[in-house]
C-alpha cells in the first residue's frame, strides 16, 4: 500500500521541487554570490514548504511562497551572528593578521629601539645632536645647517660620519644590517 498524502501540496512536492528549485537557488545566489549558501537556503525553504504541507497548510502559489521564504532566509543570513563572527576554519583564521604587530615582533622592535637609544646615548653629543635633528625631528639638511650655523655640505659630512659611527657601535652589539 502506497502512502497518499491528503494535501495536494505534499502530493506534488517532487514536481514543485523540480519546477522551482533552480529559480529559488538563483535568487539566493544572486544575493550572496555563494553557491553553498544558496544551496543551504534553498533546501531550508523547501523544508519549510514540506513542513507547511505536513501541517495541513494550504499554499495557493508555491512558487511565490518559496521565493518569499528564500528571500527572507537570505536576509536573515545577513543578520546572523554565525555569518558576522566568521565560519572559517581555524587554519584560515590563524593566517589573518591584525594591524598591530604580533607580541614577539613588538618585543623585538622595542628591544631594537632600546638598543639604538642606548648606543645613541654613548655617542659624542655632536653626533647625537645631528642624528636627532635629522631622523628624530625630520629636519632637512638646510634646516640643520641653519640651526647649527654651518653650511649644508658640512651637515651632510657630519651626518655621514655620525651614521657610520652609530652603525659600527650597533654592529659591535650584534645588530643585523637591514636587508
Amino acid at each position: 500500500m502506497k502512502f497518499r498524502p491528503k494535501n495536494p501540496l505534499a502530493a506534488d512536492f517532487d514536481t514543485i521541487y523540480q519546477r522551482h528549485s533552480r529559480e529559488v537557488w538563483a535568487l539566493v545566489y544572486a544575493r550572496w554570490m555563494n553557491a553553498d549558501v544558496a544551496l543551504d537556503i534553498m533546501q531550508e525553504a523547501f523544508l519549510r514548504l514540506w513542513k507547511q504541507a505536513q501541517n495541513g497548510g494550504l499554499i495557493q502559489n508555491p512558487r511565490a511562497w518559496l521565493l518569499r521564504v528564500a528571500r527572507n532566509l537570505a536576509e536573515d543570513h545577513a543578520k546572523s551572528s554565525f555569518r558576522k563572527n566568521g565560519t572559517q576554519t581555524p587554519q584560515t583564521m590563524n593566517g589573518v593578521r591584525g594591524r598591530d604587530p604580533m607580541p614577539l615582533e613588538r618585543m623585538e622592535r622595542d628591544e631594537t629601539f632600546q638598543n639604538l637609544r642606548d648606543e645613541l646615548n654613548k655617542l659624542a653629543p655632536a653626533d647625537r645632536e645631528i642624528l636627532t635633528l635629522r631622523y628624530g625631528l625630520d629636519y632637512s639638511a638646510s634646516d640643520i645647517a641653519e640651526f647649527l650655523e654651518i653650511n649644508a655640505t658640512a651637515v651632510h659630512m657630519r651626518l655621514s660620519r655620525a651614521r657610520q659611527r652609530l652603525a659600527e657601535r650597533l654592529t659591535e652589539q650584534g645588530a643585523q644590517q637591514p636587508s
